[in-house]
């Protein structure tokens, strides 16, 4: 029995309801507002996405795309616009990128509509259990609307207009349009739009070419261009290239064995400025201007496509060529010293993050890398290289510089911790010291028949001096000068054979028109009676005065005109003849091919052809071809003379190095050296190319003695034809009509052939005098 019995109209307390009240009415409460929620999302649907904008730029995606400029061998040399992008099709990036990208930012990017929910939950739950806003949610497809359409503002209605977006674009194009928009517009760094512009940029290499590694590191750089740019941050870079490579690993797109390969994949990521494979800086830009001046509204949008006359080969020759024979003379002329001191106070080790600050202001010039020395004595050299590399220099490699180890060296030049050095290797792959020379230099070439320029190089490094010394630099050109003078002597009835006079001569104030003058050879020494032919072999210039005395200054400065110089830059004087006026090395290499091409005055250029986007001409070069009698210059005679004359300067003369070296005899040209041995020249041809090297200061001074034409430019000159000549067979002029050849005395070398115009054919030849066999030409 129970203690306390209940007495039988008892019942219990109706307490659910009370219960039920407390849970429903907040539920329905609950409901109500997602009702509202809901209802209301479903008027600002019915509201915005009509009005939402036109996909018509994604539809008809026109990127914006750098102009390019290509050699006339299709390599590429330079780029130029604000966005550096190479659209591809998405059946054109290889399977390893697709993979990256979609591990690395939307793993479920071909299951969603637009907006991933289960990434949004997932990132919600993350962020709420980590104390903040820690993890996105944005899908590929979210990404595209945003980088088309929104700004990067961080709003509740961005996000909202971004999602309806996403559900428009995902509803009018396919999975494999979106994705390829993505691919191609997407921001990575280093002013790279797309990773077919981030490959080349950061790898030099296409997207085909890419390892697992390298995709991966691309793949991370979306989440922040900056924050994980392996140039600038490669530790944080690297750290996010090891979770893009997890990703890939846990959802299946690599194996272990892959995984574990790619994280011990050294990367090679490019650091230096130049991303082309031909040095063609000076091109690149003379192209680009032309374009600009052409096309002036979209030059760097609109996808143009420069196609110059410059051959890959010929290119590198040329820049090769004119690189050492700079450094060989700066070489020959000793070591200046320290090129700057950085503060070291802070530094605390040998791999202090901020020596790389250090070297910012310090770019490498091709294999001329900067670096700071961390000790040095009379025996060794540590120096710290741009990336971490510690560089040690001894032995053979300090002789260059030894003078400046001494502690008697200059204390703004010895070399001391801090001091900014330049280091190379040399053939055997060990450190030497070297230094950033401060000479410049030129070479250019073309091909004589039609004009096309085959090579420029308008200086010795272009990031340090865009001068372009090849259409820009006015100088004189000395003895190079002679041969025009030679050719108007010809038309005024001289012959090879004629015999002048190289004995010293002066002039009085009122012959010059200012002050008395008295020139003189290089080498201070007169030979006397000689053929004219021996004169200019010689470069001699106590001839080469006569000559002009004798034909007359106004005449020679009208006839250099034929040639393509300007008559203002030549002022009719007697200092003509030794090549005092003013020329570019374009305006040289016009010159001398009139010789080459038989005597036809040629228009050289260097753009081909523009195109548009689509591959369609927009302009197109018109070259004047050799053999048109409507651009003579010269008479035909003539021409063929002066071949003869200036082989002969590079057999036996001035530049008899040339044949020399190159074993061949169909090789022409002539040396210059002007007054105080302030410019060099050489130009000469072959009948296949014609080429101009020059050396000199930009500020005009002394280079040294010894440093002629034949010494300091002509080197430059027959490394480049060496290259482009290698499998050039012999080929010499063919004689035009209208010469007679006779046989003459020689100086004691027997008899020899000569060739005179027919209407001035002599009676008889005066043989030539005997010469001085030991005299060495200087210029």
């Amino acid at each position: 029995m129970a203690p306390y019995p209940l007495r039988p109209d008892y019942t219990l307390p109706n307490t659910l309801p009370n219960i039920s009240r407390w849970i429903l009415y907040p539920i329905l409460f609950i409901l109500g507002l997602v009702a509202m929620a809901v209802a209301m999302a479903a008027v600002v649907l019915i509201l915005t996405y009509p009005n939402l904008p036109s996909l018509d730029i994604l539809t008809d995606y026109r990127p914006k795309v750098p102009l390019r400029v290509y050699t006339v061998d299709n390599h590429l040399i330079g780029e130029f616009g604000e966005e550096r992008r190479a659209v591809v099709r998405i059946q054109d990036v290889p399977d390893v990128m697709k993979q990256a990208i979609l591990a690395a930012e939307d793993e479920r990017f071909y299951q969603h509509s637009g907006v991933d929910a289960q990434g949004v939950v997932r990132a919600a739950l993350s962020n709420l259990l980590g104390g903040g806003k820690r993890q996105g949610a944005s899908t590929i497809t979210q990404q595209v609307a945003k980088n088309f359409f929104l700004s990067s503002e961080k709003t509740y209605a961005r996000k909202l207009y971004e999602a309806l977006l996403s559900f428009k674009i995902e509803n009018n194009l396919s999975k494999d349009q979106i994705f390829e928009l993505y691919i191609n517009q997407i921001f990575l760094g280093q002013r790279a739009y797309g990773f077919g512009a981030a490959a080349p940029i950061y790898f030099g290499k296409s997207l085909q070419e890419l390892s697992i590694a390298e995709a991966a590191m691309l793949a991370g750089l979306p989440k922040a261009p900056s924050a994980f740019n392996p140039v600038v941050n490669p530790k944080r870079a690297s750290l996010r290239q090891q979770y893009v490579l997890r990703r890939m690993h846990e959802l299946g797109f690599i194996d272990s064995k892959q995984h574990d390969a790619a994280l011990k994949q050294v990367l090679v990521v490019k650091r230096d400025t130049n991303e082309f494979v031909v040095h063609a800086e000076f091109v690149a830009e003379m192209a680009r201007q032309m374009a600009a001046e052409r096309f002036p509204e979209e030059v760097y949008t609109r996808g143009l496509r420069v196609y110059t006359t410059i051959l890959k080969s010929d290119q590198e020759a040329a820049y090769n060529s004119l690189r050492r024979g700079v450094l060989d003379y700066d070489r020959r002329h000793g070591y200046r010293g320290a090129e700057a001191y950085v503060e070291m106070s802070d530094i605390k080790s040998e791999q202090d993050e901020a020596l790389d600050e250090l070297l910012q202001d310090f770019h490498d010039s091709e294999d001329l890398h900067p670096a700071i020395v961390l000790h040095a004595d009379a025996k060794q050299i540590r120096a710290y290289r741009r990336g971490g590399e510690i560089v040690t220099i001894n032995s053979d490699g300090l002789k260059f510089a030894a003078r400046m180890i001494d502690d008697k060296a200059p204390p703004n030049k010895r070399l001391r911790r801090g001091a900014v050095i330049r280091v190379q290797t040399d053939d055997k792959n060990n450190w030497r010291i070297t230094q950033m020379p401060e000479v410049e230099s030129a070479f250019l070439s073309a091909d004589p028949q039609n004009g096309a320029i085959r090579s420029l190089v308008g200086g010795f490094d272009f990031n340090r001096n865009k001068f372009n010394h090849t259409t820009q630099a006015w100088r004189q050109p000395g003895s190079s000068f002679k041969p025009f003078i030679y050719s108007g002597a010809l038309e005024k009835g001289f012959t090879p054979a004629s015999i002048v006079h190289d004995d010293p001569i002066s002039f009085p104030a009122s012959v010059t028109g200012s002050q008395a003058w008295e020139p003189k050879n290089y080498d201070g020494k007169y030979e006397g009676a000689m053929r004219m032919r021996t004169a200019l072999a010689k470069s001699k210039n106590m001839v080469s005065i006569r000559l002009l005395q004798a034909s007359g200054v106004h005449f020679i400065q009208d006839y250099a005109t034929r040639f393509g110089f300007d008559a203002d830059k030549h002022p009719p004087y007697l200092t003509m003849a030794l090549g005092a006026g003013s020329v570019t090395p374009w305006q040289m290499v016009t010159a001398y091919a009139v010789f080459a091409n038989g005597g036809y005055r040629i228009a050289p250029y260097i753009v081909r052809e523009i195109q548009d986007e689509k591959g369609q001409a927009l302009a197109l070069a018109q070259p004047v071809t050799a053999g048109d009698e409507s651009l003579r210059a010269i008479d035909p005679r003539n021409a063929y003379l002066m071949d003869s004359m200036l082989r002969d300067v590079t057999i036996y003369g001035t530049a008899a190095r040339a044949s020399a070296t190159l074993k061949r005899r169909d090789l022409a040209g002539k040396t210059g050296t002007t007054n105080e041995h302030v410019d060099a020249w050489f130009c000469g041809y072959q009948q296949t190319v014609v080429g101009c090297s020059w050396i000199g200061f930009d500020q005009p001074k002394n280079m040294g003695n010894g440093e002629t034409g034949g010494s300091a430019a002509l080197p430059a000159w027959i490394a480049y034809m060496a290259k482009v000549l290698k499998d050039v067979p012999e080929s010499f002029m063919p004689q035009p009509e209208g010469l007679v050849a006779l046989e003459i005395a020689g100086s004691g070398k027997g008899p020899a052939k000569e060739f005179f115009y027919k209407e001035n054919v002599p009676t008889s030849v005066e043989p030539e005098p005997e010469q001085d066999q030991n005299a060495k030409p200087i210029d």
